[in-house]
C-alpha cells in the first residue's frame, strides 16, 4: 500500500500519466473522502449523497463536455488514519451522462463505515500514487481532499503536499465545518495554509449540512473547468503559513500526555 511519505519523495519531475499509448483527457481527478469517526453515520451518509448527486448533476456533466477533449478520468477512495483499501474505485473515463451515472452508482453502492484518526498526508500520497500510475495523459492532475479535521496521524501533511505540488499536481480542499474542529483559526484556514497547493488551488468550506451537495458540485465544476472561486482564501506560492500545520499531531499527543 502506497501510503508513506517515502513514496512521494521520488515523484518530483515525473509526468503523472503514461506517455506512450495513454488516453488523453482534460483532467485526472482523484476524490479523496474523509470517513473518520469525528463524523457520525448521518454526516457520512449525507457526504456520500452529496458526491453521488454532484456526479449525476447536469452542471457537472456539462463541465466535462465543455473541456478541450470533452472527457475526464476520475477515481475515488476513502481515508481516515489510513486508506480504506476496499473503498478504492479505480479510474473511469467520464465522457457522457451514462458514464457519470455509472461511476456515481458504484459510489452509492459502497457500505458506509468509519475509521479511526485523520491522516491527510496518507490521503495525498495515495492520490498522488494513483495519478502517477494512471494510464492517462491529462492537462491537469487534481487531488480533491475532503475532511473535517487537521492531520493527526502518519507523516506531517505539508511535506506530502509539497512533493505532490512539485510533481505538477494540484490539491484542492473541501473543509467540512459542521462542528467545531481542532483547528483554532478554522479548518478552512488550516486547509488553505497546510493542505492545498498548486496553480489555482482552493478550499471551499461547508458549514451547513444542507449545503454539502451544492459545495461538492461547485468544487467539481471548478476543478474540471480550471476556474478559481471568487472571494476565497487561496494559497499563494512562497507565502508563510499562518497556521500551525502540526496542530493536530500536538493535540493528539497532549491527550496521551495527560
Amino acid at each position: 500500500m502506497l501510503t508513506t511519505l517515502a513514496v512521494l519523495m521520488g515523484l518530483t519531475g515525473l509526468t503523472p500519466a503514461a506517455q506512450a499509448g495513454g488516453s488523453e483527457v482534460d483532467v485526472t481527478l482523484v476524490l479523496a473522502v474523509d470517513t473518520s469517526r469525528s463524523m457520525d453515520f448521518e454526516e457520512i451518509g449525507i457526504q456520500r449523497e452529496g458526491y453521488v448527486e454532484a456526479l449525476k448533476h447536469k452542471e457537472f456533466i456539462d463541465a466535462v463536455k465543455g473541456g478541450l477533449t470533452g472527457r475526464i478520468a476520475i477515481s475515488y477512495f476513502e481515508w481516515a488514519g489510513y486508506v480504506v483499501q476496499d473503498s478504492v474505485i479505480d479510474w473511469q473515463v467520464i465522457e457522457t451522462e451514462g458514464d457519470a451515472i455509472a461511476f456515481a452508482d458504484k459510489l452509492e453502492a459502497r457500505p458506509i463505515a468509519t475509521q479511526r484518526r485523520t491522516s491527510i498526508s496518507t490521503a495525498i500520497v495515495q492520490g498522488a500514487s494513483m495519478i502517477v500510475s494512471s494510464p492517462f495523459q491529462s492537462r491537469r492532475q487534481v487531488i480533491d481532499v475532503s475532511g473535517d479535521g487537521p492531520n493527526n496521524s502518519g507523516d506531517p501533511v505539508t511535506p506530502a503536499r509539497d512533493k505532490a505540488v512539485e510533481a505538477g499536481m494540484i490539491i484542492n480542499g473541501l473543509a467540512i465545518m459542521l462542528r467545531p474542529s481542532d483547528a483554532p483559526n478554522g479548518l478552512d484556514k488550516y486547509y488553505a495554509d497546510c493542505v492545498i497547493g498548486g496553480p489555482g488551488a482552493f478550499v471551499l468550506p461547508v458549514r451547513k449540512i444542507e449545503d454539502f451537495a451544492i459545495a461538492v458540485r461547485r468544487k467539481l465544476v471548478l476543478e474540471i473547468s480550471y476556474l478559481s472561486p471568487p472571494a476565497m482564501v487561496q494559497k499563494i506560492a512562497g507565502a508563510e503559513a499562518g497556521t500551525d500545520c502540526l496542530i493536530g499531531e500536538k493535540q493528539w499527543r497532549d491527550i496521551f500526555d495527560r
